[in-house]
């Protein structure tokens, strides 16, 4: 395994621990690390539920705390890990912070706007591509979320 794999599978595991944050608040399992220059700027999870605020999912966010912390709102050259393929929104944010990449775990095949839909990071006439690498830690993240939604379905607590 090289340098950039054995990176992409630490940062996944920390987003794994960050999703089970939000899965113990009972927000949807999801969890993203920025990281930029090999410094983590953002560590964060989804928070919609808690926030009453639909934009409060983990990579917007991670997005938002990482311009805080960089005082500017490009990204340039970060890399957002994140546990589950990134929405429409959360896409459409990575392309406007220009982060130099996206490391995701699970596919989302209903919401999913990197790969499984709508492809919108490829979408040409954008003026910034986002790099993208899918599948890191997958099982691992689709797992989380599958056994979460099987225990809401189910009517237990999560």
């Amino acid at each position: 395994m090289d340098a950039t794999a054995e990176l992409d599978e630490l940062y996944m595991r920390r987003a794994l621990a960050l999703a089970a944050c939000g899965e113990a608040e009972g927000e949807v399992p999801v969890g993203a690390v920025l990281v930029h220059e090999g410094h983590v700027l953002a560590e964060t999870w989804n928070r919609p539920i808690s926030r009453d605020d639909p934009t409060a999912h983990a990579e917007i966010l991670a997005l938002r705390a990482g311009g805080q912390a960089l005082g500017n709102y490009r990204l340039t050259g970060a890399t957002l890990y994140v546990t589950l393929e990134p929405c429409a929104m959360c896409a459409g944010a990575m392309v406007h912070a220009r982060i130099g990449r996206l490391v995701y775990g699970a596919a989302d095949p209903r919401a999913g706007a990197v790969d499984s839909n709508i492809g919108l990071l490829r979408t040409p006439g954008l003026n910034h591509r986002v790099a993208v690498t899918g599948g890191v830690l997958g099982d691992e993240c689709g797992g989380r979320l599958q056994a979460f939604f099987r225990a809401r379905r189910s009517g237990r607590d999560t």
